[in-house]
């Protein structure tokens, strides 16, 4: 996802935390820590290993950068590798990191499969295992699955509050355009294996339904990149040719701009589409000209908050033995053409 506005990175350690409690069939009303109980606090210095899914992506760029801000502040020495979207490379570059002493680890998994496997080589290296972006289970592949017991600890944004505020923005773009539900459709756009994507898309369609009743939503899947999701639409487009409106949401900035794209190549104007972005890194290419724009909104999300809470996170337990909280949350912003500059929405 990016390229993040700058701000003051100390500002993370004040966001807020979401202590979470398990499900009640959990005994214990903890959060799994997935073995972070055997590791012992560390007097010296601390080291920590920030492996990330899509590294080159703006959002994670943003959110290394943030780490790496905090990790100096802190004294920390940080190491941050890039994972693509190699599954196998998550579990050898984990098992690199303890071979090289790391005392932590922060993890974005290109796929939740390899969460238990992760989870096992953190706790056999006896190293902290966190988590930032995405969620892995301690016992299975399948986040969505799993017992809130068995989540590792988690760094990220709330993907029930996010999709809450894109379905209510989209929500109301669409009562000002005047559409009505018969002439309109939704497309709500993801790669259904990603737990957190679920969470959002699924919120979205909760808040746009109670507010503009009766649209009919087309779930779309994709590989969460732009193309990916540019290709899929486009296929929607071409098979519902008698829509007039088109509302587009997704897990990311990524899924909402390959719809606007895929529409306006299938000539739907601009006046008639409704996306709403989730990131605004791609959103505010649109905005840095007046020219109309299916793009109409987008939900600003901030990698370097994630990034500097996440190593602040890490460091309260290595140095002063803090449980992780189950989740920690960064806070978002809605912007727009008219907004996203003075929200700090840096645009590459």
């Amino acid at each position: 996802m990016f390229r993040s506005a700058p701000r003051r990175v100390a500002a993370a350690t004040a966001l807020v935390v979401s202590l979470g409690l398990a499900s009640a069939a959990c005994s214990s009303g903890k959060a799994s820590t997935g073995g972070d109980d055997q590791v012992a606090k560390v007097d010296g210095k601390i080291s920590i290993t920030y492996l990330q899914k899509q590294g080159d992506q703006e959002y994670f760029i943003g959110e290394a950068a943030g780490a790496k801000a905090k990790a100096e502040e802190l004294g920390i020495d940080l190491k941050v590798v890039n994972l693509g979207n190699d599954a196998n490379k998550t579990v050898s570059e984990v098992q690199s990191a303890i071979a090289q002493k790391t005392n932590g680890v922060i993890i974005v998994v290109p796929d939740p499969a390899v969460g238990p496997q992760v989870v096992q080589t953190a706790k056999d290296g006896k190293v902290a295992l966190l988590t930032s972006d995405d969620q892995i289970c301690t016992t299975g592949p399948d986040p969505a699955a799993c017992g809130k017991a068995d989540l590792v600890p988690r760094i990220g944004f709330s993907g029930a509050q996010m999709g809450e505020e894109v379905g209510k923005r989209a929500a109301a773009e669409f009562r000002k355009a005047g559409w009505t539900a018969a002439d309109t459709r939704v497309v709500s756009a993801w790669k259904q294996d990603v737990t957190v994507c679920g969470d959002r898309v699924a919120a979205a369609k909760k808040a746009f339904d109670a507010a503009v009743p009766g649209v009919k939503t087309i779930d779309v899947p994709t590989d969460n990149t732009p193309t990916g999701a540019q290709d899929k639409i486009a296929a929607t487009v071409t098979a519902n040719a008698g829509v007039k409106n088109w509302v587009i949401w997704g897990c990311n900035d990524e899924n909402v701009m390959g719809g606007v794209t895929a529409l306006a190549n299938a000539d739907v104007g601009a006046d008639h589409v409704v996306g709403v972005g989730l990131g605004a890194y791609l959103a505010c290419k649109e905005w840095q000209s007046d020219k109309a724009s299916g793009m109409k909104a987008a939900l600003f999300i901030n990698g370097k908050d994630v990034g500097a809470l996440a190593v602040q996170t890490m460091y309260d337990k290595l140095k002063n033995g803090k449980d992780f909280p189950a989740e920690a949350f960064a806070p978002t912003t809605m912007v727009d053409h008219a907004s996203w500059k003075t929200a700090g929405v840096a645009c590459g």
